[in-house]
């Protein structure tokens, strides 16, 4: 007899599932901690949602993040991996690639977000947070994402990579076409990202005539010093870190504001808390703000390049491997109350920004810019509040990350003179 389907077993990728995952998540830990499904793309692959088991596959060596090691090849389709980046022969990145060449572009890479040089960074990313609140201030409304936790990250990583200031519109509005994952123009996401791949071959042109102190001129001083790194994988490292480097944070500034939001007591904490000038919560509070709704809910990519097993599940070679993260952050086996928001946890390993070699190099800029985002946000517009029902907002639909579509706010008009736009 055929094997009956569960019917307790949730449904996934749906819209209803994009909105709240946690308790479909909830029951995969306890049910099938291992699972396998098939993907909105017509993958299969395995989703992992313990904990213990997340921080094992994440730093385990025989899952590689090089998709040709996918036994069915549906890279090649562009059904792995982000939408257009084979087509723009941008491959070459840290998400893509395993030791040794991670290891090599990776130190090259990490120059730049010492914290040294992201502290010195600090004074531009308040600056950036202040122009952005000055634009909606003081008309007490606004849609967070668009015209706040959006352009933020876009303009923080064009500085931080050497993109000039005339140039930095275009890139928001590729980046734009990026992350709606299919919900513009047939095709736009593919030719978004071509035409970035071909701004940043002309911009890597254009700076070995004229170094500077920024991102991209410190990969090709690297590359002129014997480092051999080709023009390929310099103009797909800048991508990648515009493209990981700019959504992980503005999820991380609306699911964040989203979550205090819907917290009170805790954002009245935080706030008597800034008020007072204090930064220990500020700082424990963003730890958990990424786990309890992170930016990113599946880790991107991993294929087994031999046999192994997972939570006591054998994944044959070939098969791709998903982390959840928003799944293991809230595993009860490793977090006590795990659906509460606790802005003051200590205890408080989350894997919002991975584990292993492949932890998110951006993730001191990210804590950078949600510290400024928020703090600035929580004492600028103290009252801050949703202008729209929680059921009425949308959710990217997208596979790797969590974020809203829009986050319409409302709150007490600014002084106009005292800010002016």
């Amino acid at each position: 007899m055929p094997v009956q389907p569960d019917p307790a077993r949730p449904s996934l990728f749906t819209w209803e599932f994009a909105a709240d995952p946690y308790p479909a998540y909830a029951w995969l830990r306890e049910h099938e901690p291992v699972h396998r499904t098939t993907l909105p793309s017509g993958v299969e692959a395995w989703l992992v949602t313990r904990y213990a088991d997340a921080r094992q596959a994440l730093a385990d060596s025989r899952l590689s993040k090089n998709p040709v090691h996918h036994s069915t090849h549906a890279h090649r389709t562009g059904r792995v991996g982000i939408p257009g980046e084979r087509q723009a022969n941008l491959m070459t990145h840290l998400l893509n690639i395993d030791p040794p060449d991670h290891t090599r572009l990776r130190r090259l890479v990490s120059k730049a977000f010492t914290p040294r040089r992201v502290a010195a960074f600090e004074p531009r990313v308040q600056q950036l947070t202040d122009r952005l609140i000055d634009g909606f201030a003081a008309r007490g409304s606004a849609d967070l994402i668009h015209e706040f936790a959006f352009p933020l990250p876009i303009y923080a990583i064009c500085d931080l990579l050497g993109v000039p200031a005339e140039d930095q519109d275009d890139f928001r509005d590729w980046a734009g076409m990026m992350i709606r994952h299919g919900g513009g123009r047939r095709g736009g996401v593919g030719r978004a990202v071509k035409r970035m791949r071909s701004y940043l071959a002309e911009l890597i042109h254009r700076k070995r005539a004229d170094l500077g102190d920024d991102l991209i001129s410190g990969l090709i001083r690297a590359s002129d010093h014997g480092e051999h790194l080709t023009e390929n994988e310099a103009a797909a490292m800048a991508f990648i870190l515009l493209f990981a480097g700019f959504e992980t944070t503005v999820n991380l500034i609306g699911n964040g504001t989203y979550a205090l939001l819907r917290n009170p007591g805790q954002r009245e904490l935080l706030q008597d808390s800034i008020a007072r000038g204090e930064t220990g919560l500020l700082e424990t509070g963003i730890e958990e703000l990424l786990r309890y709704d992170g930016p990113v809910e599946l880790a991107t990519w991993r294929f087994a390049t031999s046999p192994l097993t997972i939570g006591g599940v054998e994944i044959p070679v070939g098969d791709p491997v998903l982390v959840v993260l928003a799944a293991a952050d809230r595993d009860p086996a490793r977090f006590a109350d795990e659906n509460t928001l606790d802005l003051a946890r200590t205890d408080n390993p989350h894997l919002g920004f991975g584990h292993g070699i492949h932890y998110c190099i951006g993730a001191p800029l990210a804590r950078l810019e949600g510290r400024a985002a928020l703090a600035t946000l929580l004492t600028r517009l103290p009252d801050l509040q949703l202008a729209e029902s929680p059921e009425n907002l949308r959710w990217r639909g997208g596979l790797i990350m969590r974020g809203l579509r829009e986050l319409p706010v409302e709150f007490t008009p600014e002084n106009a003179e005292k800010n002016p736009v």
